[in-house]
């Protein structure tokens, strides 16, 4: 308890950030050095990696994610794996940058998300939002031997909010400007923004998901290839293809895209019960893989574009985009063509290398857990009130 004292009141503290996503393809890791707290937090980038999952454990975690192929006693025993494999990746990183890992002062884990439910459900009387994110955060302190922050979405489910999205907070420390309007997209399996107006307070912030990313892209490329390949590597299947608009409007009815603010979704929404429709639908009109795939990157960036549009103040003078999806050219280019007015620029334009932001974002997120801050954004989330996120594993 001692150490953890301590550590509180460090001033410049030494983290390892992890973050596995909604697209399941891998855990990315970043180091970074944090000074301060609360909005005056400076941090630097001291090394990133990402590593992907052996072909069995994504297989598996594509099963529990499932509801038709998940079960208790899966969840169960993946929650214990993914914090061993969570481990070994942190130590790996941690050799990998030439550090020792009592140079770590602290670990942020995310963890997998395996459910997400924002909607008010009743049972038993009881009526409660949920989530649940697996890789079991004493397991990562054990085998690693470092003070261990997870689980960050609950404090604001428990206040009342959806529990994400939980970068907002980040992002206004990060990207705040006198001068612009930002709008900060981050492009994972889902896609979400943050709004930071001009000048404006952590209050002013608006953040929400704006509705797939990658999730429904990367689908149909394994779909496409029989599981040979797992993405549209730099757009490059969709350059080929056209819009076909059709399709695209049988897409743009999803009930999720008119629902406003604060509002977040998932697998549960834009997963394989969805993307099986447009694939039928697709294949009975007789389109190509290429067009397909054209057609599902274009609505990735149209359904960003519409949500700024309905549910922002003005629109963005500048567009940040980051997570793998900022890596897609096409997806990019197209995002541009609906964006005229707005710069269009790159997380690594500010020094953010794509696979590091989210990592770096739970480094933030934990060091206010440490300091005692609230770092949740009811705004954003529909919470009732400020929390305090995480759960802190001593080792």
């Amino acid at each position: 308890m001692d150490k953890l004292c301590q550590l509180r009141f460090k001033d410049e503290k030494m983290a390892l950030g992890l973050m596995s996503g909604t697209s399941l393809d891998g855990v990315s890791i970043a180091i970074v050095k944090l000074k301060g707290s609360w909005v005056e937090t400076k941090f630097k980038i001291i090394y990133h990696a990402t590593y992907e999952y052996s072909p069995e454990l994504r297989k598996e975690i594509f099963r529990v994610v499932n509801p038709k192929t998940g079960n208790v006693k899966r969840v169960c025993q993946l929650n214990h794996v993914l914090g061993r494999v969570y481990a070994e990746k942190a130590l790996k990183a941690i050799d990998e940058a030439g550090l020792d890992r009592g140079e770590i002062d602290f670990i942020a884990s995310h963890g997998q998300t395996i459910y997400h439910n924002p909607k008010i459900d009743c049972i038993a009387g009881y009526k409660s939002r949920s989530t649940l994110q697996i890789g079991e955060p004493a397991v990562i302190a054990h085998e690693t031997g470092i003070i261990t922050i997870a689980d960050f979405r609950q404090g604001d489910v428990a206040a009342g909010g959806h529990g994400a999205p939980i970068s907002a907070y980040a992002d206004y420390i990060i990207f705040r400007s006198m001068n612009l309007d930002r709008a900060i997209q981050n492009i994972g399996g889902i896609a979400n923004v943050t709004w930071i107006p001009r000048g404006g307070g952590l209050d002013d912030v608006i953040a929400f998901d704006t509705g797939p990313g990658n999730m429904v892209i990367d689908a149909l490329v394994e779909e496409m290839t029989g599981g040979r390949v797992r993405m549209d590597v730099d757009g490059e299947i969709a350059s080929r293809g056209n819009v076909n608009m059709e399709l695209l409007n049988y897409m743009m009815k999803h009930p999720y895209l008119s629902l406003k603010p604060p509002k977040t979704t998932g697998r549960e929404d834009f997963g394989w019960k969805f993307i099986g429709r447009v694939l039928k639908k697709a294949l009975n009109m007789g389109l190509s893989w290429e067009d397909i795939i054209a057609t599902a990157t274009y609505y990735t960036a149209k359904t960003i574009s519409e949500a700024y549009g309905k549910y922002l103040p003005r629109k963005p003078n500048e567009i940040i985009l980051g997570g793998g999806g900022s890596r897609n050219k096409t997806l990019v280019e197209m995002i541009r063509e609906l964006n005229p007015d707005a710069k269009v620029s790159l997380h690594e334009d500010y020094g953010i290398p794509a696979q590091a932001k989210e990592p770096l974002i739970m480094t933030i997120l934990a060091n206010e857990t440490l300091s005692g801050n609230p770092s949740n954004v009811p705004k954003a989330t529909g919470a009732t009130g400020r929390a305090i996120l995480g759960k802190i594993i001593l080792p």
